[in-house]
């Protein structure tokens, strides 16, 4: 069984498993090096290029991990196996989980789009309309619907994030709408106008 490496889950558990590691997987070494960690503490074996995969590092085509993967890693990460992982995400996990990436509106340019996920499994691709403003495209499993649009400055990893002057299309309600309250955004992925057009 494969399951998508970009979905918010993925993203706390490697979280999880660098935590156990004791530092964040950046260059090959560190791979390597947690490979030897993994077979020392699970008596199991994975390569380096499995791991790169589900951190990004080397993609190489493959978008999927393997359900037996995921639960040597949370094995290892989170002395569970990945379904029990997923299910106490669900119901609560520990609070600013992740190293901190960020985007300011002050980098984007007009029409470029921020793909943006947050715990148990929303996923929103906003576009940027100038003037800190955005509005939603794309919206899977939130409250949040196409043609929302909000004002924002600034989104971090691990962070909750607050859009601000929330207005709907027919709608006189501008609420404000927090997203990651309890975790944070898991996911956000800068989507350039100049890659989108290509």
């Amino acid at each position: 069984m494969a399951i998508k490496s970009n979905i918010p889950q993925i993203f706390a558990l490697r979280n999880s498993v660098e935590k156990r590691f004791g530092k964040p997987l950046t260059v090959h070494a560190d791979f390597l090096d947690l490979v030897s960690a993994i077979e020392q503490d699970q008596r199991q074996h994975i390569s380096e290029s499995t791991l790169e995969r589900v951190w990004g590092y080397s993609t190489r085509g493959y978008d999927t991990v393997s359900l037996h993967t995921l639960d040597l890693l949370s094995m290892y990460g989170a002395g569970c196996s990945w379904r029990l992982f997923c299910s106490e995400l669900s119901a609560d996990c520990e609070s600013s989980l992740f190293d901190i990436e960020s985007i300011t509106t002050s980098e984007l340019a007009v029409g470029d789009c921020l793909r943006i996920g947050w715990l148990p499994d929303r996923v929103c691709e906003v576009r940027y309309l100038g003037d800190n403003r955005f509005v939603a495209e794309h919206c899977e499993n939130s409250k949040m619907q196409r043609g929302d649009r909000f004002s924002c400055l600034h989104l971090s990893l691990g962070r909750e994030c607050v859009f601000s002057d929330f207005s709907r299309p027919n709608s006189s309600l501008s609420p404000t709408y927090v997203i990651g309250q309890k975790h944070g955004i898991t996911s956000l992925t800068h989507i350039p106008l100049s890659s989108r057009q290509d």
